[in-house]
């Protein structure tokens, strides 16, 4: 009995269930007629509408084909109409001169007969009928203004409702990554003259292949691209990859989105590591301030968030993220931290091949400031430019201003004015360390070296602040010069 009980009540369940996923349906189905007249209305009110302005289209063309006929008129009855008085006056003046010389050649006086004859001639020769044209000015054929609408009817015969749209299909082979830009190129598998516009989606991703179904980041869309292609600029690649779809739309209605595609986004990308930054500097993300009491405060908060009066370990600081796979730390913790006049903060990733680049911008009034690469086992006590272990470009605004390389404790003063923004350009193997003004690209200063450790960026500055920007690509213009060999800087043999 307790068995078919509990039969019964799994039937009940099941009833249940099936009941509310009836009674769903039936509303969804309800909604579905309620939206089937909503927009048969909507359609049949656009239907109108369309057909409301081509009435009006063919109206206004109508009155203006009958205007010109009309002006053709007026103006051929007018020429005629002159034309017509003009020979009727010549005739007049013809019949009058012919009744006076029959009248002379009549007359039996001689005396009289000569001088009349003459003056007969004369009226001849003057006479408006031998100086009209006897050609109308003007043609009475109209058929210039004739229309034939077959072609035309065709086409309003073979009007239909307007087709979704195919799905494009991007042309990687056209498509171009460079420069922190994205040319994208597409075309349509068949040609619709109905399109309108195209729309643009795209979103950052690490993941290579065809897009992932769930994704971190949103898309982000471009609507109204008139042109089968569109370049989206001043992008900042913080991610190894970006995924990329259009779809075409018409006046009425979208059509689905092309295959995805995805395109490398190959940049630099790091941090900087506050856990290496002098105790001076406040490092905020890609940001630095130097701040003269910055030692004691860090040193006050540590108390405070300690409790006892003990320092935070280096392990417990939150300074220690976990690092992403390309991110190398840096081996420094508390204790390791650059000091004394060494202001200085590493970025967090190790460059150990091929080519990066990164830029810059200083605070003007910054009394010193340098950019540069170092070797992780540059001493925590160690300036930049002052070992073998790394190497830079320094701007000393105090006392007097001076734009140098440095190296090894060796210097080259560099006779260009110094620029508000500065790029590097490390190519690893080929040991090759290039300064720019970001701005204009023109090359300050050439390091050729042989590199035998890998690098990280290297920054300092004192009474100043200075923002760096990574995700950035080699610019096209950069390579030219290198490929070119047309650097006018000089390698680091030259310091002095």
């Amino acid at each position: 009995m307790e068995e078919q009980r509990e039969a019964l009540r799994k039937i009940i369940t099941t009833l249940a269930m099936k009941n509310e996923e009836i009674q769903s349906f039936i509303y969804s189905l309800k909604q579905m007629l309620l939206n089937v007249e909503a927009n048969s209305a909507k359609v049949q009110e656009d239907l109108e509408a369309e057909f409301q302005s081509l009435f009006s289209v063919l109206e206004e063309l109508k009155e203006g084909m009958l205007m010109k006929i009309k002006q053709d008129r007026a103006s051929r009855t007018y020429e005629l109409q002159n034309q017509l008085a003009a020979c009727t006056r010549a005739l007049e003046s013809s019949e009058e001169l012919l009744e006076t010389a029959n009248q002379t050649l009549q007359a039996m006086d001689s005396e009289d007969f000569p001088q009349a004859a003459k003056q007969i001639k004369d009226g001849v020769t003057m006479a408006p009928a031998f100086r009209l044209s006897l050609k109308a000015k003007v043609s009475d054929n109209m058929s210039h203004l004739m229309v034939d609408f077959a072609q035309e009817r065709q086409m309003l015969q073979a009007l239909k409702f307007l087709p979704v749209p195919s799905a494009p299909v991007i042309d990687l082979a056209e498509s171009l990554v460079a420069d922190n830009c994205v040319s994208l190129v597409w075309r349509m598998p068949d040609e619709d003259s109905k399109i309108d516009h195209y729309v643009l989606e795209y979103r950052r991703t690490n993941f290579e292949g065809p897009p992932r179904l769930k994704e971190d980041q949103p898309w982000m869309v471009i609507e109204g691209i008139r042109q089968t292609e569109y370049t989206l600029t001043g992008l900042k690649f913080d991610m190894k990859y970006m995924n990329f779809r259009v779809k075409a739309c018409n006046k009425a209605v979208a059509g689905e989105f092309s295959e995805p595609v995805t395109l490398e986004t190959p940049a630099f990308m790091f941090r900087l590591d506050a856990s290496t930054s002098h105790q001076n500097l406040r490092v905020d993300d890609l940001s630095v301030e130097w701040d003269a009491m910055g030692g004691k405060v860090q040193d006050i908060k540590a108390r405070e968030k300690d409790g006892k009066g003990r320092t935070a370990s280096p392990i417990n600081s939150p300074a220690r993220g976990t690092p992403s796979p390309k991110r190398m730390p840096s081996g420094r913790g508390g204790r390791d931290r650059f000091t004394a006049e060494s202001y200085t903060v590493l970025g967090d990733t190790l460059i150990d091949g091929g080519e990066h680049y990164w830029e810059v911008r200083y605070e003007p009034d910054s009394k010193a400031f340098g950019v540069g690469v170092a070797y992780r086992s540059l001493g925590r006590f160690e300036q930049l430019g002052k070992t073998a272990a790394s190497w830079c470009l320094h701007v000393n605004n105090w006392l007097q201003v001076s734009f140098m390389a440095k190296h090894a404790n060796k210097v080259k003063v560099l006779d260009a004015p110094v620029p508000d923004c500065l790029g590097v350009h490390c190519d690893f193997h080929q040991g090759l360390l290039s300064f720019y003004n970001a701005r204009t690209k023109q090359v300050l200063h050439t390091f050729k070296t042989r590199f035998t450790q890998p690098l990280l960026p290297a920054f300092t500055v004192w009474c100043g602040s200075f923002q760096v920007t990574t995700g950035l690509q080699v610019p096209s213009s950069v390579r030219c010069l290198q490929k070119r060999g047309s650097a006018t800087s000089s390698s680091n043999t030259s310091l002095t």
